[in-house]
């Protein structure tokens, strides 16, 4: 599914199609280029969600746990990971597999790790205020 989006207006319908698209999807790999939405696109998903808290990127914590309308939501920004054991170390299974939506940021970081079925988006910048998003489902 390919989505052209021209203003953070745009992002409450985007975010809803994607939802929609994913179906029965819970995990999600964001790729595209340092500042090109990835975390302000997740803060539309919660909110689709039902989360209330603050969504912010969780560039140092690693992962962040918010409350959605049906259970737990986890953010993760593996962005400053050295290696994969990193990942390993924070127990990533535990959330991945855990049956809740888990949104995941640079996941070439832990291409080893990522489950076999998930929802791929992949923003590309076209100008300042315009992107292209094109999402897939994997399996």
């Amino acid at each position: 599914m390919d989505l052209h989006i021209t203003s953070t207006a745009d992002l409450p319908k985007t975010a809803n199609q994607i939802l929609n698209f994913a179906g029965n999807s819970r995990i999600f790999l964001f790729y595209g280029d340092m500042g090109a939405g990835k975390t302000t696109l997740i803060k539309s998903l919660c909110e689709k969600l039902g989360v209330s808290d603050s969504v912010t990127s969780p560039t140092f914590s690693i992962v962040n746990e918010y409350k959605g309308a049906d259970g737990p939501v986890y953010h993760f920004d593996f962005y400053r990971l050295k290696d994969q054991n990193e990942a390993l170390d924070m127990g990533y299974e535990e959330y991945f597999y855990s049956g809740n939506y888990c949104f995941i940021e640079w996941p070439e970081k832990i291409a080893n790790l990522v489950p076999d079925s998930f929802t791929g988006v992949r923003i590309h910048v076209l100008d300042a205020s315009s992107r292209q998003i094109t999402v897939e489902n994997i399996s």
